[in-house]
């Protein structure tokens, strides 16, 4: 541990520095300045204030990251080649820097939206759509680093259309929870400095992708202005832009589950009456005897499903068979609702009455019945 020093060591090695030698009082020390304690300074600029939260700007990550993967899988197919589209950053800056920091010439497509009812930017770099479109030619076998400084030509538009449709379609798709963007090409310039859609202060969302096709790289930007997004403000800061949200039943598939629920079997029985017996009366029971109970006709039956009461019925016969009559909707009892075991009298099997009336001379009744438990 270092040793401390007396107060009289200090003032000798205060006066040894001190070319006059004089040990008097010294100044007061200056003011500690801010940049020596280590504080961190951040520049705010007022003319680009930050119109996009933050969790827009993570909803606009969310939305563009699944655009990337379909438009990388539909340029994949088209050019039969792996392409890879990877998002690399979402950024809100103005519109002139945005301008002023694309090559000249480029393929700037100024996109229109009835949905947002303004306009959308997407640039494809020369690095990459010259490669592209050299591939559709027959081309592309092997990656030359090198590509021409030259507008495109007519026949390299229409080539490049066909890629810009393939990204409208991507972006329908990615955009189809929030908006129907309804997106077409409404002018194709190279020179991105012509195109003025909002002023050059306005603040504006810029989205860059990586497009990679073997060894041949470029960057691919979407412009969209705050002025246009700024009605979708609500939406984008809620979940309605994930894919997971719930959507309404689609007609077919409402159809099909009732067609599947109308053919499912379910077991009806119907709950004439109970009662309860000793098991010396049960032993003793024979044909023709009759059971007391309760229940008079008046109060109908009940009818369960699945052994739930649900409807009221009264029994009787149609066209020599024994029938019930449905009536009104009745309420589960809480010994159905809560799953319990609830007894059922059900009728039996018609069994035929004998010629001669029994010995015992027990009087001739209705049918028996039969108890059992139902859950």
């Amino acid at each position: 541990m270092a040793d401390i020093l007396s107060q009289s060591e200090v003032e000798s090695l205060l006066a040894a520095l001190d070319p006059s030698g004089s040990t008097a009082t010294a100044a007061p020390a200056a003011p500690v300045r801010r940049d020596d304690l280590g504080a961190q300074v951040s520049v705010y600029d007022f003319k680009r204030p930050e119109r996009v939260s933050k969790e827009q700007m993570r909803a606009f990550q969310a939305l563009h990251e699944g655009f990337s993967r379909e438009f990388g899988a539909s340029l994949s197919g088209m050019l039969r080649a792996i392409v890879e589209v990877k998002l690399i950053s979402v950024d809100q800056l103005t519109y002139s820097e945005f301008v002023f920091s694309l090559e000249n010439p480029s393929c700037f497509n100024l996109l229109i939206s009835e949905g947002l009812q303004g306009h959308l930017i997407l640039d494809l770099n020369p690095s990459i759509i010259f490669p592209i479109v050299d591939r559709l030619l027959g081309g592309g076998k092997q990656a030359s680093p090198e590509y021409p400084s030259r507008p495109l030509t007519e026949i390299e538009l229409q080539l490049v259309s066909r890629i810009t449709g393939q990204a409208i379609n991507a972006l329908h798709n990615a955009w189809d929870n929030i908006c129907k963007l309804g997106l077409r090409v409404q002018q194709v310039e190279s020179n991105p400095q012509l195109v003025q859609i909002v002023p050059p202060n306005e603040v504006i969302v810029l989205i860059s992708f990586e497009i990679t096709m073997g060894e041949v790289r470029g960057i691919m930007n979407l412009c969209i202005p705050f002025n246009t997004i700024e009605p979708l403000s609500g939406k984008l800061s809620s979940d309605s832009w994930s894919a997971y949200q719930k959507k309404a039943a689609d007609p077919t598939q409402r159809h099909n589950l009732e067609l599947g629920v109308q053919r499912a079997a379910l077991k009806l029985v119907v709950h004439l009456a109970s009662t309860t017996v000793t098991a010396k009366e049960v032993a003793q029971l024979a044909v023709g005897d009759v059971i007391l109970t309760e229940h008079t006709c008046r109060q109908g039956a009940e009818v369960l499903v699945e052994g739930r009461p649900l409807f009221q019925a009264y029994p009787g016969v149609l066209k020599g068979h024994k029938a019930i009559r449905v009536g009104r909707s009745i309420k589960p009892p809480k010994a159905a609702q809560a799953g319990l075991p609830t007894a059922v009298v059900t009728p039996a099997k018609a069994i035929p009455e004998p010629a001669n009336p029994p010995a015992s001379g027990r009087p001739s009744a209705a049918k028996p019945a039969t108890s059992r438990s139902t859950p």
